[in-house]
């Protein structure tokens, strides 16, 4: 017979709320990563297919402000910046257009991994969360994900009109998959753009990016 020490079962539970707390705090200390592509270079040139089958290319947008977005539609990161309300990176994307930015939309999930999209998937997604990029890039080989040194979904890119990386890390200062935090976080990249607009230098240019990695 088998006898149950109460004692004995408390610890455990004790025990494996611990390792579950160890867990969730490896998964969040992973999600975050440094990049190693440097402000004030100039941003390095690319041509891309886009969700319609069309190339782009960065020389397209000569002159303007672009942004550059990974994302990753099975991510909890990106679902919050685009859960609805309040639809944080929509409203990004919106105003970043009134401005005359070029918003690209980077999917850089290989084939068989979390995230990877054809054109009509990623054009649907897009559809179904009112997005407004102005095209959304495939990327299934990983090379323009490599390429600008994109760690994770998302993680944020802004090329000023001179060419230049003029921002790069996290969309905001609160790292976590929780919508709420959207409200009291700073946004970086909103901050960024404002900066860029009033000719005004960039008070933080460069953060670490956090979310889930980029699916290569």
């Amino acid at each position: 017979m088998i006898t149950i020490n109460r004692r004995n079962l408390s610890l455990a539970a004790g025990m494996a709320a611990a390792v579950a707390l160890t867990a969730g705090a490896l998964i969040a200390s992973t999600a975050r990563a440094d990049s190693g592509l440097p402000v004030g270079r100039p941003a390095p040139a690319f041509t891309a297919m886009d969700s319609n089958g069309d190339p782009v290319s960065l020389s397209d947008f000569s002159g303007r402000t672009v942004v550059l977005e990974w994302t990753n539609e099975g991510c909890p990161f990106v679902r919050k910046h685009y859960a609805q309300p309040p639809g944080n990176i929509q409203g990004l994307q919106t105003d970043a257009e009134a401005d005359g930015t070029v918003w690209l939309t980077v999917i850089s999930s290989a084939p068989g991994k979390q995230g990877f999209a054809e054109g009509t998937t990623a054009n649907q997604w897009t559809e179904e969360h009112n997005a407004q990029p102005a095209h959304v890039l495939l990327d299934p080989d990983g090379t323009l994900g490599r390429l600008y040194q994109a760690k994770t979904t998302p993680h944020m890119f802004i090329i000023g009109s001179k060419g230049q990386v003029a921002y790069q890390g996290a969309i905001d200062s609160i790292a976590s998959a929780n919508v709420a935090d959207i409200a009291t976080a700073t946004n970086y990249v909103r901050e960024a753009l404002a900066s860029l607009a009033a000719g005004e230098p960039i008070s933080v240019s460069s953060t670490k990016p956090y979310g889930c990695s980029v699916k290569y």
